[in-house]
């Protein structure tokens, strides 16, 4: 995974800004919170709200078309030996929002998520207890033209615990494996639309921290 993140490094565009409360998630829906939800709140340190947007042209296919690929098969646009997508509940082949997958990755970041929104053009997943994460993310695609696609994955995310933190907000390892994964699915989506890239990964990264989260 690291040498595929440091490969993906010349064709990424990286932005670091100060957060607030306007990088905040949307509110689960409530009928989907329940004793195992682990919202953003739930988590410690600051809140890292990040965007991975890259272009595809020439594309095959549509923006609902990799989106419905990828919902029926997460694996399909994920860096293969880096991440697996496992259903726990729901039927095979299709997304619906209460679904549950969990996560596995080769290092200690496994975790189950939730599907809290699906449209023809977006999904999104919210973290569940036992997940070294608290927050949500959010795979999109938008038609900008004839043959022209953005995809996008937006994650707002915190340390689920406090070991948690110490890796990934002071050691930097859980953000730069976050940014690599992200990354490598941003390009298997271009794959997946029979497209090519135009331009690089753009990264924004907006840091929010934690006192001005305390209390919401």
């Amino acid at each position: 995974m690291l040498g595929r993140h440091l490969r993906a490094l010349p064709v990424t565009e990286r932005r670091r800004e100060h957060g607030g409360a306007t990088d905040l998630p949307a509110p689960w829906p409530l009928a989907l919170v329940d004793a195992r939800t682990k919202t953003y709140a739930e988590g410690f340190g600051p809140l890292y709200h990040r965007c991975f947007t890259v272009r595809a042209v020439n594309a095959a296919g549509e923006a609902r078309d990799v989106i419905d690929v990828l919902a029926r098969d997460l694996d399909r646009g994920a860096p293969p030996h880096a991440v697996t997508f496992s259903r726990e509940s729901g039927q095979p082949d299709r997304m619906l929002v209460g679904d549950e997958y969990r996560v596995y990755m080769p290092a200690p970041w496994d975790g189950p998520v939730r599907v809290l929104a699906r449209t023809e053009r977006s999904f999104r997943f919210g973290t569940l207890d036992g997940h070294l994460e608290a927050g949500q993310i959010e795979f999109r695609a938008d038609d900008v033209g004839p043959g022209r696609v953005d995809v996008t994955i937006e994650v707002w995310s915190r340390a689920g615990d406090r070991a948690a933190e110490v890796v990934y907000r002071f050691l930097a390892v859980g953000q730069e494996i976050q940014a690599g994964l992200w990354v490598q699915f941003c390009l298997g989506a271009v794959r997946l639309l029979g497209a090519r890239r135009e331009g690089p990964v753009r990264e924004i990264t907006r840091r929010v921290p934690p006192e001005e989260l305390d209390g919401r």
